[in-house]
């Protein structure tokens, strides 16, 4: 750890080097030991965990048919995500979506805060499954802090090592998952455990990830939301004084002290707010903080301090909401204007954005025709006095049914396509062809070498037209 010098200074004034002391360029982590708490929003976050859980460990074992419904075939070039397969020439949707999630983030920071932290981000809600593990293993906070301090022995081993078994057996398979999303899932799994052929990269990504998730939500959790989450440095930019957000009412609780349910009011006790001072809400903190300070950074919204003071609040027969979510607004005794135009400015672009990202889909043709003039002539006079351009044509079936489609030029009278016109193609089948498109000199508009033709793709199934691209006929300048 980098350490700078620092000279004493003696109370003259004058500089010793003898004892030079040493101050830390970073703070020392100290361990936090979380409460278990129950309430409305700890039930609020085991439902979204949950829901969050079953998403992402169930979807990849869902089929469509004789694939995966969600899967990412980088050698294939293919992302498939239930019906909708996208191909990397559909990049600018992915940063449509990109975009969208940003400002949905926007939003919902604006209007409540750090939600998203504390109820679907992956860093937290991995966090909080390693530590229900940690509770039902070395037991309530207290237990666990007379374990840590306890010298080594049989049960303080077993209960250590059972902790950790647990958490290595959630990350690894929190790896697996995520590797299942790039390759079948199916197979990936029977190959893990019948040492079949995973695959040096298979193995590499699914033991980045076991470690990844070990060391953050097993070791590091709080350090990873203050320290190397990007958000928590500039969410407070989307925060205004009508924003919702975790808040203790220093009006109604402070100051603070302790006191007996059944104490009878006294002199020394009338002036008192309603605040015990019992740290419970420090205490349940994930991050170590004391929400009472007011609002900070490392606060991630999770609400655990709310339940823990309404339990309190309820044993002392006190109004509950002493730690609520509020606005500044409100705890200054100003009305709260929660439709506003930051709110509006952000759900409108998100809106607007999502309408078109949606409509781009729809409007998205399932096939992909890229055409290319033969670039080693620009033409070709035939031995029957007619001109010719040769194409290199690319088709793409990208629907998820296969198809017959029929090829056809506009644009010119009289031209004809020699080559074949008729294509069966397979689910994401690309083929490459070469045509040759003829035409008599005397149909060519002889005031322009070059004519504006268009290549015409329809499904012979449905009669429908599928695609339609530009190109140009070359032929030469009459004289």
């Amino acid at each position: 750890m980098s350490k700078i010098p620092v000279k004493d200074v003696t109370p003259s004034g004058s500089k010793s080097d003898k004892n030079p002391e040493t101050v830390s360029l970073y703070q020392k982590r100290e361990k936090i030991y979380v409460r278990e708490v129950e309430g409305f929003f700890q039930k609020l976050r085991t439902w979204s965990l949950w829901a969050l859980m079953l998403g992402y460990f169930g979807t990849a074992w869902i089929n469509l048919g004789d694939r995966q419904a969600v899967l990412f075939d980088l050698p294939a070039r293919q992302f498939h995500i239930f019906n909708v397969t996208f191909w990397p020439q559909d990049f600018m949707l992915l940063s449509w979506a990109l975009i969208i999630c940003a400002f949905g983030l926007f939003t919902i920071t604006n209007f409540a805060g750090r939600v998203w932290c504390g109820y679907t981000c992956p860093q937290s809600a991995w966090s909080f499954i390693f530590m229900w593990i940690e509770e039902r293993t070395e037991g309530t906070r207290n237990q666990r802090i007379k374990l840590d301090k306890a010298p080594m022995s049989p049960e303080k081993l077993r209960k250590k090592a059972l902790k950790h078994t647990a958490w290595l057996i959630v990350a690894f398979w929190t790896g697996v998952t995520f590797v299942g999303y790039f390759t079948p899932i199916r197979e990936l799994v029977v190959d893990i455990f019948t040492f079949g052929d995973v695959g040096a990269w298979g193995i590499f990504w699914i033991g980045f990830f076991t470690v990844a998730t070990y060391l953050n939500a097993g070791w590091m959790r709080e350090q990873v939301c203050i320290y190397m989450c990007p958000y928590a440095r500039f969410q407070s930019v989307m925060y205004d004084n009508d924003t919702l957000a975790v808040s203790y009412d220093y009006n109604r609780g402070e100051p603070r002290g302790k006191r007996s349910k059944k104490a009878k009011a006294e002199s020394n006790t009338e002036q008192l707010g309603d605040c015990v001072d019992c740290s419970m809400c420090v205490q349940v903190c994930p991050t170590g903080i004391d929400i009472r300070d007011g609002l900070q950074y490392q606060c991630i919204g999770c609400a655990l301090c709310i339940d823990a003071c309404d339990d309190i609040m309820e044993k002392l027969d006190k109004p509950k909401g002493l730690i609520r979510y509020t606005t500044e607004n409100e705890l200054e005794g100003k009305k709260t204007h929660i439709l506003r135009p930051r709110l509006f400015g952000y759900a409108g672009a998100m809106i607007l954005m999502m309408g078109g990202l949606g409509y781009a889909i729809l409007d998205r043709t399932p096939f992909e025709l890229d055409i290319e003039r033969d670039r080693g002539r620009l033409y070709q006079i035939t031995v029957n006095d007619t001109i010719q351009n040769a194409y290199t044509l690319k088709m793409m079936n990208m629907s998820q049914e296969p198809h017959t489609y029929i090829l056809s030029v506009d644009g010119l009278d009289g031209i004809q396509l020699l080559g074949d016109t008729e294509y069966d193609l397979s689910v994401n089948e690309l083929k490459e062809t070469t045509i040759n498109l003829e035409i008599d000199p005397d149909e060519v508009k002889t005031s322009a070498s070059k004519t504006d033709i268009e290549f015409v793709i329809t499904n012979k199934e449905t009669g429908e037209e599928v695609t339609r691209e530009e190109s140009r006929f070359i032929a030469p300048r009459a004289i």
